[in-house]
């Protein structure tokens, strides 16, 4: 299976996450000349077994839908590199002979795909793609999971493309949004420009430690941020320069402070999402509430590949 697939049009997409405490699951409903509609946003609490996700495709009538499920931060990685000189039907496999030197694993036993990466016409950056790699062990038993639940399995979603459908919305016309999220597995910085990717980043510190209690641990979580940020997007800006980033938004959390920590120290405009001023969450009220918010982010991001070509 392709981590990224072209599919048939059903009704949308039904998006399945499993996280540490149970599953999560969501839907959006796109509409002309309207904020998109979650339809709907439901979890399940305990272990992500066949009877979790069978129960997860009924509630979420996955049997009309076209179904992803996401990745987590451990089960793959994804690298950026240089684009093989090569037709397109043999970058794959040039891809893959170049990671025999660059996984932790072996190549032969990696599901990969390969993302390109758009360049401007007078940049001189080298041309490079991103290519995620996940190991076979991690793919087929989640595959297995949701054909044992009856759940047809349309394509397999990673964290940074739900998170660049998401930026992609809040891009102003001709600049770039960088988007920065918290997990259990940690934070996502990612750049989004004209609705591609162009940075991934994972910073370890997870969504628990920004909401520790101590002040002096918390705010020790904030400078290990406020330093990583500082690196990744100094180091973006010189090698993209043709791309302005306009501004850094966190993604929704229950997370106090962190904004204006960031804004005193960072040179760029710093903002926190509000799912709300991009979707419409009439038949959603609980996600008026921000950890809600938070649960179902990603979960939303990858129900966003509606419309899209792969």
């Amino acid at each position: 299976m392709r981590l990224f697939k072209r599919a048939k049009k059903k009704d949308g997409w039904l998006a399945v996450a499993i996280g540490r405490d149970g599953v999560a699951i969501t839907s959006v409903k796109r509409a002309p000349e309207a904020k998109p509609l979650v339809h709907f946003a439901q979890f399940f609490p305990g272990n992500s077994g066949v009877e979790t996700i069978e129960k997860a495709g009924r509630e979420g009538q996955a049997g009309v839908r076209h179904c992803t499920t996401l990745l987590t931060g451990g089960d793959y990685q994804i690298l950026n590199v240089e684009a093989p000189n090569v037709p397109p039907d043999e970058v794959k496999t040039a891809v893959r002979w170049r990671l025999k030197d660059i996984l932790d694993f072996p190549a032969a036993e990696a599901t990969i795909d390969v993302l390109d990466i758009a360049l401007d016409a007078n940049s001189r950056a080298q041309q490079s793609v991103f290519v995620v790699a996940a190991k076979n062990s991690i793919i087929a038993p989640r595959q297995k999971l949701f054909l044992d639940a009856k759940v047809e399995l349309t394509a397999i979603d990673i964290p940074e493309m739900a998170q660049r459908n998401v930026s992609a919305m809040l891009e102003p016309e001709g600049r770039g949004i960088a988007m920065l999220s918290f997990g259990d597995d940690g934070g996502l910085l990612t750049v989004s420009y004209r609705g591609e990717l162009y940075l991934s980043r994972r910073f370890d510190v997870t969504l628990a430690q920004l909401l520790e209690p101590d002040h002096d641990r918390k705010h020790a979580s904030f400078d290990k941020i406020t330093l990583e940020l500082q690196r990744s997007l100094d180091h973006f800006e010189r090698q993209y320069s043709f791309i302005s980033v306009a501004k850094l938004i966190l993604g929704p959390s229950a997370v106090t402070g962190l904004d204006e920590y960031l804004s005193s120290n960072l040179y760029t405009p710093v903002e926190t999402l509000n799912l709300a001023a991009l979707f419409d969450l009439s038949r959603t009220p609980e996600l008026a509430d921000l950890a809600q918010q938070q649960r179902f982010f990603l979960a939303i991001g990858a129900a966003l590949r509606d419309g899209e070509g792969a």
